[in-house]
């Protein structure tokens, strides 16, 4: 939960290449765990390392590498691929803010301690008035709704968030008032090439849990991995898979070499989200009528799936980035 995080903090001190590996890895078990992770280091854990001050990273990167879950709130029920036209105010007062305002599909509120929450300080500077606020999971005023009963991801709690006059100091302010469009805009950009990860992740897990029943499984007299129509498709399953990998992993290595890598990050998580749920669809048929029932994980698999061309920017979104910069490059 802390790997890009300095070791004297109590990190790791690894690469943000390291992250997306684990990403990965954990969801080709669980993708609910792996989005936990997910969340945690490419967006937690990276906004309080590049904008926090001293007092910040002290209060909270050791509990956050240690024994705190933190949470990232951006949508609103009125803000959701329009992401800057959310309605959370924050008015100053003093050495002081008030919070008044909701948030909705807020990932890991459920088990959060801290809550990095976007709200306008600024309402007159429409979205260049938004700012990140660090507010306590016992702050007076700050309630957190129930959890959705998800189709999928289940074990990852997705809750809706209120603040009734959440009184936080002058000091909650994480970066620079006004700056957390900037700052959101950074880590969705990171963060899609995590949900790249937990999607490779996924697919790879079903595609790994399919192979071995279609050798197993006899039918007029041979494996149904013999037929050729099989082989055909399980073999253009494994190709999407390797180009999704790839995909993924070029854009994590150009983040972390620090070249541009927006537009391979909008590539990479709309290809490999789109090749999620083709594959666990794939793997449900192949296994027949028990990749329908509970007793296999597929069902599963094929739920989880459903939700990754949906979060961290639909893939209509991404489309229409990936075409901003094609439009600038020619």
């Amino acid at each position: 939960m802390g790997i890009e995080v300095d070791p004297k903090y109590g990190g790791t001190g690894s690469t943000f290449f390291s992250n997306i590996l684990v990403i990965e890895e954990l969801a080709k078990v669980d993708p609910s765990v792996s989005i936990v992770c997910d969340i945690q280091n490419t967006l937690i854990n990276a906004l309080f390392m590049r904008l926090g001050t001293e007092q910040q990273k002290d209060t909270y990167l050791p509990r956050l590498c240690k024994d705190m879950v933190g949470s990232f709130c951006l949508s609103e029920a009125g803000s959701g691929s329009d992401a800057f036209s959310l309605k959370t105010t924050a008015q100053k007062n003093k050495d002081y803010y008030v919070i008044n305002g909701s948030k909705m599909w807020i990932s890991n509120s459920e088990q959060a301690g801290v809550f990095l929450v976007m709200a306008n300080a600024d309402v007159s500077a429409g979205y260049r008035g938004i700012t990140c606020f660090i507010v306590p999971k016992d702050t007076e005023g700050f309630h957190i709704g129930k959890k959705e009963d998800k189709m999928g991801l289940r074990a990852s709690s997705t809750c809706s968030l209120s603040f009734d006059n959440v009184k936080v100091p002058e000091s909650s302010v994480l970066g620079q008032v006004g700056q957390g469009y900037k700052y959101a805009i950074g880590m969705l950009n990171e963060g899609r090439i995590g949900i790249a990860a937990q999607m490779l992740g996924l697919a790879q897990g079903c595609f790994d849990q399919t192979i071995p029943y279609t050798k197993q499984r006899i039918q007029f007299g041979k494996r149904i991995f013999d037929f050729q129509g099989m082989q055909h498709q399980i073999s253009h399953v494994a190709t999407q898979l390797e180009a999704a990998r790839l995909l993924t992993y070029n854009a994590a290595r150009l983040r972390e070499a620090g070249r541009p890598f927006k537009k391979e990050a909008c590539m990479a998580k709309y290809f490999v989200s789109e090749m999620a749920v083709m594959t666990t669809s794939k793997c449900l048929e192949w296994m027949g009528g028990v990749g329908f029932t509970k007793d296999y994980p597929i069902e599963k698999y094929y739920r989880m799936s459903r939700l990754g061309t949906i979060y961290e920017g639909t893939s209509n979104i991404q489309l229409s980035t990936i075409a901003k910069f094609i439009d600038q490059e020619y």
